[in-house]
């Protein structure tokens, strides 16, 4: 295993434990809203805290997710065709995605400096906004690094399959 892969399953770690922290935070707050409605004393921006937690919770499973193949997949054609044309395929679509979560995760950087400098804070809590979504950038920034030791590592199943 190389460095870079060391890194990035290290990250990709650190962000799943980061996502799992998030979600726990999310289910508490709601609970605690929830409960002082009840007794007529909410948490006052609870609706932000909880949509910022989600997007922390969706942006840091999204590496480890795609690194164990956790996402929906249809296979039904896929199966049937020979190794070699299922690992180009897999290629193919890897680079696709790699070339759309890279520009996805550049222009949210993009974004993010962009609300900056207008100043975008949240409605109630007046949290600045950015920093929202330089966590989803960076995530994301983190997430094509997966997909290209994805891509990496099918070119390497695809040149073990044609020299034998």
């Amino acid at each position: 295993m190389t460095l870079l892969d060391r890194i990035l399953n290290r990250i990709s770690d650190l962000l799943r434990s980061a996502g799992a922290l998030s979600l726990t935070l999310m289910m508490l707050i709601t609970v605690a809203d929830v409960t002082g409605r009840f007794f007529k004393h909410p948490i006052f921006g609870s609706v932000e805290l909880v949509g910022f937690l989600a997007v922390a919770v969706a942006a840091a499973a999204m590496p480890h997710t795609y690194k164990v193949d956790g996402h929906v997949g249809v296979e039904i054609i896929t199966r049937l065709l020979p190794r070699k044309t299922r690992l180009l395929l897999d290629l193919f679509t890897r680079t696709l995605t790699l070339i759309f979560f890279s520009v996805a995760a550049w222009q949210m950087f993009v974004y993010a400096k962009e609300m900056q400098r207008a100043g975008e804070v949240s409605m109630n809590l007046e949290l600045p906004l950015h920093y929202v979504v330089i966590v989803l950038a960076i995530s994301l920034a983190f997430f094509s690094g997966t997909i290209l030791q994805q891509i990496v590592a099918t070119v390497n199943q695809f040149k073990k399959g044609t020299t034998r």
